[in-house]
């Protein structure tokens, strides 16, 4: 019976051909680690998000005298709301961790070369549309934090030259962050899961139309790739436990590790916190925007520290595949940059005293330069391994990009002699 239906499906829809060529037949580098873990890793949770999301939009109240009372309702009152409450919370800091380790590896195997750009900066589209969910999320507990937090995170947009004011506004839907700010908040919270969805769709052509990368960097010949299913699913899978173990630690036994306790007192606009602290995941970039003393110079340097990642392609220029891997320069500049990282997510958590606004200004002036330099690392790593000598498969390859390359432009030399 199962074979006579999917047979009546797939003379009216390609259901059995495209599993098997988009997914359980799908060529696979057949060395990849499970670095390479983290893309599904993140599929998954954002499905556990959406999911608990629904479920608690059943019972929240998008209202300034209702939503934190709301709040208390479903962990105190609906059928295992607290465990809806503490996973959708605790997801959101393991989403933005598998995204962050999923990046890394990225730029530590040089993932978003040729042919890959587009594939990173649909990545990188990802990126963002998840910040802006997050924050807008940040605001529905309506407790000080989240009160404060949006407010002086929309307050930045009056950094923008002659339509600020007017931005804010508009953003917040009234002159105060207010009812009308946490009612558009909370709507476009439960749209952009699903407007998420579709850049992953696209995210996920983008990688099928170019294939995966590789650890080694090296284009692998078809007899080199296996199909994804069941290696690699029974790899993805163990990875999907090892997670679910650490998940559930957090959601069972420290859930609110992760939560500012100011959070827990209802929202009060005549009393500011000491201290206003945005989530784990936006402390680096916040500590950029703390760094720099003039408000419109802060804006652009954080906006910058977001949007740089999308010129890597343009600014790693060396033809050694790899990323890191057989280049020792390049490897010490990764681990520096995730070092300062750390550095800078410190020094958006702490208070901001002389010492620290001194640290975080040394530490964003490394985050940057260490893009900035990455040019001219290229060039001078390229020479000298070359001298020093390189795999005779790396050898390979680059002279193979080279001969791609003039062909390509005698190709290009002789349609134009032609068009002349």
């Amino acid at each position: 019976m199962p074979g006579r239906i999917i047979e009546w499906i797939d003379q009216r829809f390609p259901l059995t051909s495209f599993v098997k060529h988009e997914l359980t037949g799908y060529p696979t580098p057949r060395n990849l680690s499970y670095w390479w873990n983290f893309g599904f890793l993140a599929g998954f949770v954002l499905v556990l998000q959406v999911a608990t999301g629904i479920f608690l939009a059943m019972h929240y109240k998008a209202d300034v005298a209702l939503s934190f009372d709301s709040i208390q309702h479903i962990m105190r009152d609906v059928n295992y709301g607290w465990l809806l409450r503490y996973m959708h919370a605790v997801g959101a800091s393991a989403f933005f961790f598998v995204i962050f380790v999923h990046m890394a590896r990225t730029l530590y195997y040089g993932s978003y070369r040729a042919p890959r750009e587009l594939m990173w900066w649909t990545g990188q589209g990802l990126l963002l549309l998840l910040m802006a969910t997050a924050f807008m999320g940040y605001l529905l507990p309506w407790g000080q934090m989240s009160f404060w937090g949006a407010t002086v995170i929309t307050n930045l947009f009056r950094a923008t030259p002659f339509f600020g004011d007017q931005i804010v506004v508009w953003l917040r839907g009234d002159f105060t962050v207010g009812d009308a700010t946490l009612t558009r908040f909370f709507s476009l919270h439960y749209l952009m899961p699903f407007v998420i969805f579709g850049a992953v769709m696209i995210h996920m052509v983008a990688l099928h139309t170019v294939k995966s990368s590789n650890p080694s960097g090296l284009n692998l010949a078809a007899k080199d790739n296996i199909p994804f299913h069941p290696y690699f699913t029974a790899k993805d899978l163990y990875g999907l436990g090892i997670f679910l173990i650490i998940y559930s630690i957090f959601v069972f036994f420290i859930p609110n590790s992760l939560m500012e306790p100011a959070n827990n007192i209802p929202a009060n606009p005549m009393q500011t916190p000491n201290h206003i602290v945005p989530e784990w995941y936006f402390l680096p970039f916040y500590a950029i925007l703390r760094s720099v003393p003039n408000l419109v110079g802060g804006v652009l340097a954080m906006g910058l520290s977001v949007m740089i990642f999308a010129f890597m392609p343009f600014l790693d220029r060396s033809r050694i595949p790899g990323g890191a891997r057989y280049r020792p320069l390049y490897k010490l500049r990764f681990y520096l940059f995730v070092l300062d990282m750390f550095i800078l997510g410190y020094v958006g958590y702490v208070p901001p005293t002389n010492q620290t606004i001194l640290i975080g200004q040394i530490a964003t002036v490394i985050y940057f330069a260490s893009f900035f330099l990455i040019p001219f690392i290229s060039q001078k790593e390229e020479v000298w391994l070359m001298k020093r000598g390189l795999p005779p498969e790396v050898i390979e390859l680059i002279e193979k990009e080279e001969r791609d390359k003039e062909e390509r432009k005698q190709k290009r030399l002789r349609r134009q002699g032609d068009t002349a």
